[in-house]
């Protein structure tokens, strides 16, 4: 094994650069991973035009590899032995806090690093920081005691493996907070990878009508959404969403709502809220609104609407989206629609926020191949 690891790392807003950290020593507690994949969603474009620290971050938090090195304390606490493959979560979270004794360990300040400055989450920490290992877009990763893994199926690739973190969202966004089941209706807007991953998870769980909407941009992805279980897709350029949908319903609305939209400010919000049925439908919010003037809450009330803000993923959610792959009831292959090397993370990461072309579902960095 090489003494040295190679992994890009972001220096400042939009850049980053290769270079090589020792390769750490594994305790017995921890363990050291091979990576094959590692996914890129939204959320590293955000944090890659923006930074939220000046800190070196080695970014990636979508990881699938190897186990190449487990410590025994490891091994025993976890079940895991050196050759199996895994799923990585991004939180590390510290398993004795109150949230981590309820099994939601994504909400533990352990692993928050927008209010803890020393939050263990991979993809989010700095490179300075003890072991220096602590994101995907390297070819090792560094597995503390308290990292959360899967065991990846035999059935699932690792490229296939790569879309695990979408999958689950969409699970855990549309079923467990949507509360989506047989014979619900359903809107979801943006036909993004976790748009999609929701059109899945909503025709897994026996929804009678799912409806997909997005822009004249989003052609390609309009149509892969039909292929993945939509009713119906609709371009908003092209056609007054609310009226659509009305039609679609006979004008009763949808049970669900479920918003993927990213930049596109108020208006979905406000479609969601008008699409809902008459009484006691669920909006479920992915967006980070600053501000939010004339909010609707007089509508809000009197429908009886419940508003959930989506937020990470659970245990269980991932268990599921890998059962799901492993299914091959869907052809869930084709939301990865590009691939690139550990030398072309800048324009991986472009090619997520639309720098590419226009059919860009789910990117996977590949940090074996290239340079």
């Amino acid at each position: 094994m090489s003494e040295q690891v190679l992994a890009a790392v972001r220096t400042a807003p939009g850049t980053t650069e290769l270079r090589e950290f020792p390769m750490p020593d594994v305790p017995e507690d921890a363990a050291l991973l091979r990576v094959d994949v590692a996914g890129i969603c939204g959320t590293d474009v955000k944090m890659y035009a923006a930074p939220p620290f000046t800190a070196p971050v080695i970014m990636g938090h979508e990881n699938v590899g190897t186990l190449e090195r487990v410590g025994r304390v490891f091994a025993e606490r976890q079940g895991f032995s050196e050759g199996d493959r895994v799923f990585v979560e991004h939180y590390v979270p510290c398993r004795r806090c109150e949230w981590c004794h309820r099994g939601e360990y994504r909400h533990c300040e352990a692993t928050d690093w927008r209010t803890n400055a020393d939050a263990r989450r991979y993809g989010y920490t700095s490179a300075e920081n003890p072991y220096h290992l602590w994101g995907g877009f390297a070819r090792y990763l560094y597995l503390p005691w308290n990292a959360v893994l899967h065991r990846v199926p035999d059935e699932v690739t690792a490229a296939l493996a790569g879309i695990v973190t979408p999958l689950s969202n969409g699970i855990e966004w549309a079923l467990f907070d949507g509360g989506v089941g047989c014979g619900s209706s359903v809107l979801v807007q943006g036909p993004g990878q976790q748009g999609l991953s929701q059109v899945v998870a909503a025709r897994q769980a026996g929804a009678s009508l799912v409806v997909v909407t997005g822009t004249a941009r989003d052609a390609a992805r309009l149509e892969l959404a039909r292929v993945l279980g939509a009713d119906e897709v609709v371009d908003v350029d092209r056609e007054d969403p609310l009226e659509r949908i009305r039609e679609i319903t006979g004008g009763t609305g949808v049970d669900v709502v479920l918003d993927c939209t990213a930049g596109a400010g108020t208006a979905p919000v406000l479609l969601g809220i008008a699409a809902l049925r008459r009484r006691g439908g669920t909006l479920v919010v992915q967006g980070e609104l600053a501000a939010f003037p004339d909010f609707p809450i007089k509508t809000l009330t009197e429908k009886a609407i419940t508003i959930k803000s989506a937020r990470g993923h659970s245990y269980r959610a991932c268990e599921l989206a890998l059962a799901q792959l492993a299914s091959r009831r869907f052809p869930l292959e084709r939301l990865t629609t590009h691939t690139f090397g550990l030398g072309e993370v800048d324009r991986a990461i472009r090619a997520v926020g639309g720098g590419e072309d226009d059919g860009v579902v789910h990117v996977s960095l590949l940090p074996w191949a290239g340079p």
